[in-house]
């Protein structure tokens, strides 16, 4: 019996910011069908636990091809290629990078995969050494100094006096100050530790 060979598309952006459009217009002109896109958004290359990625996975056939826009989508680690590689070449299942086929047998097909593969880690590497980078200029600059409490050091110090008073219970001083509970709890635990440091 004739088996159909079935396109199987798989597409990847890092954030939730992305867009993963242009991946699938790709994928659609490559003649995988809209329904057989499988897409992960707001997870790394460098992640291999990816729900979309694991559905594609799934989805392909012993005589299917799984094509990715590029190899990068597929993963940003040289292991990670090579292990989704050839799980799907022992699965009989071609996989596509782009318009170029991915033949594991053949010498040359397999150094430009594992070429590729290396580009995609050490593109992964560099954007999380940019990103380190990034950080600990913005913290010599004090621009990471973590979140702003929501009160100011007069507010922290009026809802603490209420609070001793007794009269007023953490649902009123959430109400009073328009601040969660969890807020209320948290500038408690930072006066006290303010107060203790003024009676030293």
């Amino acid at each position: 019996m004739h088996m159909t060979q079935t396109l199987i598309g798989y597409a990847r952006c890092s954030t939730d910011k992305q867009d993963l459009a242009a991946q699938k217009d790709a994928l659609l002109k490559l003649g995988v069908a809209a329904d057989r896109v499988y897409t992960d958004k707001g997870f790394t290359g460098t992640n291999r636990e990816r729900p979309g990625l694991d559905q594609a996975l799934a989805a392909v056939r012993s005589g299917d091809t799984l094509v990715v826009p590029k190899l990068d989508r597929l993963a940003r680690s040289v292991p990670d290629a090579r292990a989704i590689g050839d799980s799907l070449a022992s699965r009989g299942v071609k996989l596509q990078l782009g318009s170029s086929v991915h033949d594991p047998s053949d010498p040359m097909g397999k150094l430009f995969f594992n070429i590729l593969a290396t580009f995609a880690e050490f593109e992964a590497d560099l954007i999380r050494m940019r990103t380190r980078e990034g950080m600990a200029v913005a913290r010599s600059k004090g621009k990471l100094r973590g979140k702003k409490p929501k009160l100011s050091e007069r507010q922290q110090k009026e809802l603490r006096r209420m609070y001793d008073t007794g009269d007023y219970s953490i649902r009123d001083l959430a109400e009073v100050f328009s601040i969660s509970r969890p807020t209320v709890y948290r500038t408690l635990s930072r006066t006290a530790s303010m107060f203790l440091s003024d009676s030293l």
